[in-house]
Parts: C-alpha cells; sequence; structure tokens
C-alpha cells in the first residue's frame, strides 16, 4: 500500500519546517561571529559572506524551500501552508538552547496568537486554479487589478528603501520586514510560474522558448536575492524569537492577498468564510502588537538595569569617599 499524496506533501511540508527553522538559527549565530570581525550586516557588512556557519544556514535554508515547494506539488496549499508556523517554534526553541534569547510569557502569548491566526486566514484561504502553461499565468498576471497591486509593492518597496530604511530600519523590523514581504509575495508568483515551466517541460511540454519563462526567472532571482538581503538585516539587528513570527505573517498574509487578486478567488467565497478570515487578520494584528510590546518592555527593562547598576556603582563610590573622609577626620581629631 503506496503513501498517498497528500502524506508525501506533509512529510515534505514538516520536513520543510524543521530546515527552515533551523536556518534563522544558523544564519543568526554565523552573522554574530562575522560581527565580532567586521562590519555587522545591520549597517550595510558582507562579512558574514565569508563566514562558514552562515552558509550552512543558507543551504538549510535552501533545502527547506525546495521541500517546500515540491510540497505543493503533491499536497493542496490549505494542507501545506499552515505547517509553516512549525518554523517559527523550531526557531524559538532553539534560539532558546543556542542563542540564549529568552521570550517572555507575553511574547509567547504573540507568537501563540500570530500562528493561529495565521492558520485561520490559510485555512478559509479561496482555493486557487492550476494554470496549464506559462501563458496562462503570463495572462493572469497582465489583468489591471494585479499590476495594480504590483505598482503599489513596488512602490512602497522602493519608499521604505529610500526614505525608512536609512532612518527608521535599526529600531523599527517592520521596515526589513515589511520589504521581505512584500518582495516575497511576487516571488511566490515567479517561483509558481517557473514550478509549472519545469514540470511541462519533463512531461515534453518545453516552455523554454517561452519568454515569460525567462522574465519570471529574472524576476525570481532579482526578488529571492532582495528577500535574504534585508532578511540578513533583520536578523542581525532585532531578536530571532520576534523576527520569525512576524516575517511568518506578513509573508503569508501579503501571499494570500497576491495570490487571491491575480487568480480572483475572492468572488466565489461565502460570508462565514470572509468573517473567518476577517477574524484571522484581527488575530494576527494582535499577537503582532503583543510581540512589539513585548519587545519594547524587554528593551526598556534592560535600558533600567544598566542604569540602576550605574546608580549602585556611583552609590558604591560615594560611600568609599564618604569613609575615607570620616577616617581621615578622626585621624586628625586624635592626632589633636
Amino acid at each position: 500500500m503506496g503513501v498517498s499524496e497528500n502524506c508525501k506533501g506533509l512529510i515534505l511540508a514538516m520536513g520543510s519546517s524543521v530546515f527552515i527553522g533551523s536556518s534563522f538559527i544558523l544564519k543568526k549565530k554565523g552573522l554574530k561571529r562575522a560581527a565580532a570581525r567586521g562590519t555587522r550586516a545591520g549597517v550595510g557588512g558582507y562579512t558574514y559572506l565569508l563566514e562558514p556557519l552562515w552558509w550552512a544556514g543558507m543551504v538549510t535554508m535552501i533545502i527547506g524551500e525546495v521541500a517546500n515547494f515540491v510540497a505543493y506539488i503533491y499536497a493542496p496549499a490549505v494542507l501545506v501552508t499552515p505547517l509553516g508556523a512549525l518554523s517559527i517554534i523550531v526557531s524559538a526553541i532553539l534560539s532558546h538552547f543556542l542563542l540564549n534569547e529568552r521570550l517572555p510569557k507575553m511574547g509567547v502569548l504573540g507568537c501563540v496568537s500570530c500562528i493561529v491566526g495565521s492558520v485561520v486566514i490559510v485555512i478559509h484561504a479561496p482555493q486557487e486554479q492550476t494554470p496549464d502553461s506559462v501563458q496562462e499565468i503570463w495572462d493572469l498576471a497582465t489583468q489591471p487589478a494585479f499590476l495594480t497591486y504590483v505598482v503599489a509593492t513596488v512602490s512602497v518597496v522602493l519608499a521604505l528603501i529610500i526614505h525608512f530604511e536609512p532612518r527608521y530600519g535599526q529600531t523599527n523590523m517592520l521596515v526589513y520586514l515589511g520589504i521581505c514581504s512584500l518582495v516575497g509575495s511576487l516571488t511566490v508568483v515567479s517561483i509558481k510560474a517557473i514550478g509549472i515551466a519545469i514540470k511541462l517541460t519533463l512531461d515534453g511540454i518545453s516552455q523554454v522558448a517561452y519568454p515569460q519563462t525567462w522574465f519570471f526567472l529574472t524576476v525570481a532571482t532579482i526578488c529571492v536575492i532582495t528577500q535574504l538581503n534585508y532578511l540578513n538585516r533583520a536578523l542581525d539587528t532585532f531578536n530571532a524569537t520576534i523576527v520569525s513570527p512576524v516575517y511568518y505573517v506578513m509573508f503569508t498574509t501579503l501571499t494570500i492577498i497576491a495570490s487571491a487578486i491575480m487568480f480572483k478567488d475572492w468572488s466565489g467565497q461565502d460570508v462565514s468564510s470572509i468573517a473567518s478570515e476577517l477574524c484571522g487578520f484581527i488575530t494576527v494584528l494582535s499577537g503582532t502588537i503583543i510581540l512589539h510590546m513585548t519587545r519594547e518592555q524587554e528593551e526598556s527593562n534592560n535600558t533600567q538595569s544598566r542604569t540602576l547598576t550605574w546608580f549602585i556603582g556611583e552609590d558604591s563610590m560615594k560611600g568609599v569617599e564618604d569613609e575615607h573622609l570620616i577616617f581621615i577626620r578622626d585621624s586628625e581629631y586624635l592626632e589633636r
């Protein structure tokens, strides 16, 4: 008795989550080692490219992404996409033991809220129709509605890179993750087109001669490089246990929106599904706010701790000086 298609997709998706969750930690450790020897990635340095541990994380992430890509061939998106949340759990556990990055209880609640909300959104997301050729995907991609989304996405990404990243990149992780997630939604469309082209070519219907195939390949390459660059900066600047869930939430949400616009699946939804998706969005938003509040509170506590230590040190010095003055005065009194 053979393994069912859904079982194959399930195994691949779970394996993908383990690899991707581990890759965050490996790359973070590699970035830390690289920062100790040169310019940090968070301020534009590329020393991490010489760090073997960072490359181990990259290879691990590629394996995970390939497994995730193949999982979509065997199982529907409703089954595969929610399992991406497992990478957050893997990343959080490994961060605790390997990076000593502790996540407070409210942070755990934020992660759970993000995961639950994302799962609700994905489960109730509309089913997309699988195109039969690259040309069909091109026709879908050149629809006015999706072209509007592409123009809006590119405009926001450029605004984030040019205006917001120099000013707020080091203090607000949504700048880096916003770039990664927006570009990632375009990456998914391009990767899907490439996957269909490869599958059709292996089936004997060559898609190599179509210029759209090479166009999607070029777009995917540019988008992936951009994602990796800004994801590295986010990981180098902020806590990995916070970056992972927020990135997952934003990427998943924007990917669902992009797919819905491109494939026009929203028109077939009933009221209950739309209401469930709205509840999922609210849950995700709540989880993201909790995560931000947790991070800000943690930074505030660290600042207060450093300030308290300074004051204690100052008081101790004052005590030593006072005792020294008293000793001198007592000596003078005795001499007299």
